[in-house]
């Protein structure tokens, strides 16, 4: 699991060189097009292999836990919204609309999936519980995201002035990801021998499919003169405001599972699953449900969110990991004792 920070860390830098590269040498016109077909493959594809990745026994395992699952639930589209809402209303004077539409879009997605697991097996927490959880998270986000969307923000910005509606996009958003998704897991039989055997693949599908999206999305935004709009002082306010929300969200969550009388390894599962919010499927939503020239601005503050979540996160995790090894060597100390 330690290979996972290790990993997160060289992703981070592969994604700010991707949006270096979308800066200096933007796709355009037909180039553009064919990028996005690639990007969109490479999306379904990725949905697809999780589907088949996904163990049901896990699913069995941990969908028990309907009062965690409860609590991320809440985290992730209740509170979420209602801080990404009051962070719009009350920065609204002082803030760029743009960034602050960015900001409350991150508050509307669902939980990541992969490194919400990753983070918990690494603290010790109830890793069964995680593996449900994210993934319902991320599932009924698909059809929740578009509804919060349409409810608290102005899709439109586009040729005709109009985002997609909501059935609409949930429509686009579930042939996109949750058809491969299901596709995926009905073929999983099948193929989970091969995934076994080439987990290679599915890490270049897993990093390379979202450098696709943030390159073709920057690409859009860079020809539509994002760098034009945005100053310094606007990246400022991203990564205050995006570090003021996750520190909420955190603090949130850690104490809401003491209060609510959680074990300790369900209150791990419930911290890291319901402070994080997936860059993964984020970023091709966007694509659905904005305007493209609108897409590089919105995920700006979304992708300088994974990284802070991912960086604190990978901290939390190792203190946690470091309290479950002396917890568990003080319970064999003492089992010892006794029998002794």
């Amino acid at each position: 699991m330690l290979n996972f920070l290790k990993t997160m860390d060289r992703f981070i830098l592969f994604l700010i060189a991707t949006v270096i590269l979308a800066s200096v040498l933007p796709c355009r016109g037909q180039t553009a097009v064919v990028m996005g077909y690639v990007t969109d493959f490479a999306i379904a594809l990725l949905f697809f292999l999780h589907g088949a990745k996904l163990s049901r026994q896990a699913v069995i395992a941990g969908i028990g836990h309907w009062r965690l699952h409860l609590v991320v639930l809440t985290a992730t589209f209740i509170l979420y919204p209602i801080l990404g809402l009051g962070t719009r209303w009350v920065m609204g004077p002082f803030v760029d609309d743009i960034i602050l539409a960015g900001v409350l879009y991150l508050c509307l997605l669902p939980s990541t999936v992969q490194s919400s697991i990753a983070f918990t097996a690494i603290a010790g927490g109830n890793v069964p519980a995680a593996i449900c959880s994210a993934t319902l998270s991320n599932l009924l986000g698909i059809l929740i995201t578009p509804l919060l969307v349409h409810m608290a923000m102005d899709t439109g910005g586009g040729g005709s002035g109009q985002g997609p509606g909501a059935l609409d996009a949930i429509k686009g958003i579930s042939v996109q990801l949750l058809l491969p998704f299901v596709l995926g897991h009905l073929c999983r039989p099948l193929l989970t021998g091969l995934l076994n055997r080439l987990k290679n693949v599915m890490f270049i599908v897993d990093r390379g499919s979202i450098l696709l999206v943030v390159y073709t999305a920057f690409s859009a935004a860079v020809v539509g003169g994002i760098w034009g709009k945005l100053t310094g002082a606007d990246l400022a306010w991203v990564v205050v405001l995006d570090a003021a929300i996750l520190a909420t969200l955190v603090a949130t969550t850690v104490f809401g599972g003491k209060a609510l009388g959680f074990s300790r390894e369900d209150r791990i599962s419930i911290v890291f699953c319901g402070s994080k919010k997936s860059l993964l499927t984020g970023v091709p939503m966007a694509g659905v449900l904005f305007p493209a020239p609108m897409v590089g601005a919105l995920i700006l503050p979304l992708m300088l969110y994974h990284q802070i979540e991912l960086m604190l996160c990978a901290v939390l995790a190792r203190r946690y990991g470091a309290e479950t090894e002396r917890i568990a060597a003080a319970v064999a100390k003492t089992e010892t004792a006794a029998v002794d």
